[in-house]
């Protein structure tokens, strides 16, 4: 019994200044169940007074239900009456609607029937236009199966090596033809050496000539595409080898047959018939552009050759006006002459309009005293006999009409 006490008072734990015991945790517990059970008490009053209240609110809403099922059959029974009524007014709205349809059906079969013929005629209208423009369908059918062919033999053009570069060279020969003045040019010469470039331009002062060389070798790109249509990426890889290696070959080729020093210029152009194949150059063949330019060789599309030629153009204008240069001098010293004279009769008709706005100044004066005088005579007054005036007038004239007298008026003569 001793034991008991001794072990409700000895010590758990430590809660701050607390020392917590187990007799300290069996009143904890014991509260606790007490609550609970006082919260059990609760909630069972509280679901009875929830249940009482539910059969309530269920009867109130039997009684509700039973008033509605009331007025619902007495507003069934209203329903029925105004029914009956709703169908007495239906069969004669319907007998008045059906003859009203069948008036207007005859109408619209009128309608329709004036309708489709005017649709008749316009069909046949179309149809006519119809066939006129499959005419000219036709046509241009024929067009289009003829620029095909055309389109056929620029194929074959370009698939045979010999008329390929014949066509690149054509291309070049316009462009530079167009550009430059006949005789700045030529195609085909003849160098020391004996090789002949596709064409030679005459650069002005005695400079040597620029070479164009248009002989690009298109086989190996149309290879490319070929192999990226359908060879694998093994063929790609071959097609690509062959055109850098056929790129680099003709690249040695231009170096060693047309830079010759002295006579042509020390850079040479590679023209390429295309833009496009420009531009994958540049873009895919980075390495050929650059050996290129380490061999002082060019590559140029028809749009760098047009703005090349254009800046030859420019120089041989300014050439030819340097050529001219005394000529325009001495043009120049003749309008300075004629200047002069110019300046010479300018001064003279100077003069002579100093000379003329004397004399109008001098009219001006003697307009001035004609004006002065005519205002003196204006101030002449005429009058009668007035004795008295005639004893103080300074001057005085009699006649049979009156007397004039004169009023001195001051003024410059």
């Amino acid at each position: 019994m001793t034991d008991f006490p001794t072990f409700l008072s000895a010590p758990l734990g430590q809660i701050g200044a607390t020392t917590v015991t187990p007799g300290h945790a069996l009143a904890g517990t014991a509260a606790l169940v007490v609550l609970m059970f006082a919260w059990l008490a609760l909630g069972l009053r509280r679901m009875a007074r929830l249940r009482a209240q539910a059969a309530e609110d269920a009867a109130q809403a039997a009684r509700e239900a039973q008033a509605r099922l009331a007025e619902l059959t007495r507003v069934q029974s209203e329903m029925q009456g105004r029914m009956a009524t709703i169908a007495e007014v239906f069969g004669s709205r319907q007998n008045e609607l059906n003859r009203a349809i069948s008036e207007r059906l005859d109408t619209m079969t009128g309608r329709l029937g004036q309708t489709m013929t005017e649709q008749t005629r316009s069909t046949h209208e179309s149809l006519a236009k119809l066939q006129e423009r499959l005419a000219v369908i036709d046509t241009a059918q024929g067009n289009i199966q003829t620029l095909a062919g055309q389109v056929v033999q620029l194929q074959h053009i370009l698939s045979n090596k010999q008329t390929r570069g014949a066509f690149g060279q054509s291309r070049m020969e316009a462009i530079v033809a167009d550009g430059l003045p006949h005789g700045g040019y030529e195609f085909q010469a003849t160098l020391s050496n004996g090789n002949r470039p596709d064409c030679l331009v005459r650069m002005p002062n005695g400079a040597p000539a620029l070479v164009i060389d248009a002989k690009f070798p298109l086989e190996a790109w149309n290879a490319i595409r070929a192999a990226a249509e359908g060879d694998g990426v093994e063929g790609q890889k071959a097609a690509a080898q062959a055109f850098r290696r056929d790129i680099e070959v003709h690249i040695k080729a231009i170096a060693e047959k047309y830079l010759i020093s002295g006579e042509t210029q020390e850079t040479a152009f590679m023209f390429v018939p295309s833009e496009s194949i420009f531009a994958d150059i540049h873009e895919k063949y980075e390495a050929l552009v650059q050996r290129a330019h380490r061999a002082r060789i060019v590559i140029v599309s028809p749009s760098l050759l047009m703005l090349s030629i254009q800046v030859i153009q420019a120089v041989l204008k300014d050439a030819r006006m340097r050529e001219q240069a005394h000529l325009i001098q001495g043009e120049v010293i003749r309008l300075m002459e004629d200047v002069g004279r110019l300046d010479e009769r300018v001064r003279k008709l100077q003069g002579h309009f100093a000379m003329t706005q004397r004399d109008v100044e001098q009219i001006l004066t003697s307009t001035e005293k004609v004006t002065k005088r005519s205002q003196k005579i204006e101030a002449l007054e005429f009058g009668g006999d007035h004795p008295a005036d005639a004893a103080t007038a300074p001057a005085e004239v009699a006649s049979r009409t009156g007397s004039l007298r004169l009023r001195v008026v001051d003024g410059d003569d």
